[in-house]
């Protein structure tokens, strides 16, 4: 039990570290620093397939484990990764809860990821958690974060929202930084489902 507990409190110091950013900027694409509506696909075809997958296993909200096998079981996933501190990430929320009801489960899915709750927090922080996600309509699963996700995808991210575009073979097609309206999403899904 001391071990777990020494290990999650330095991985909990450095996550709230990077992830004490909130950014309302318009969504960027790192690598470019240029709008992500105005870049094309950062990886072509030939990078894709050299690419790692992402891999990892968490809990969501009601306690069931998560694992990366969840990307083979659609072509596209949105992973955005939020705060609940973060006002910009909390009100893009609704728009991502109506587009996760407006595509079908084998093409597309939204899973949030509670960047600054780790797994095994008290009932009281589930629940203001829960009650976020309720007052947001962003009816979709959210993990809590934990050591396998936050080496999965987390080490980079140094503001919320970050979001992750992921294809079946759990690999990052896409990252946007910053929030974006329900339309501008919708224009990115679109674009990326159509390259697929």
């Amino acid at each position: 039990m001391k071990k777990t507990y020494k290990c999650r409190v330095p991985l909990l110091a450095v996550s709230m570290l990077l992830l004490s950013g909130c950014s309302n900027a318009p969504a960027r694409n790192p690598v470019e620093n240029t709008p992500t509506q105005e870049v094309e696909d950062v990886l072509s075809s030939e990078d894709r397939e050299a690419s790692v997958s992402v891999a990892f296993e968490a809990r969501d909200m009601e306690g069931n484990t998560v694992s990366s096998d969840i990307f083979s079981e659609t072509r596209l996933t949105m992973i955005n990764v939020w705060a609940t501190y973060c006002n910009p990430c909390l009100r893009e929320m609704p728009g991502l809860g109506e587009l996760a009801g407006e595509y079908e489960a084998d093409e597309f899915r939204i899973v949030g990821v509670v960047s600054d709750v780790m797994e095994g927090t008290d009932r009281k922080t589930l629940d203001y958690v829960a009650d976020l996600v309720e007052q947001t309509s962003a009816d979709y699963p959210h993990l809590l974060l934990n050591e396998s996700l936050y080496y999965a995808l987390l080490t980079d991210v140094a503001a919320v929202p970050t979001t992750f575009f992921i294809d079946e073979n759990g690999v990052i097609l896409e990252t946007v930084v910053g929030s974006m309206e329900k339309s501008a999403w919708e224009e990115k899904i679109n674009g990326l489902l159509e390259k697929e």
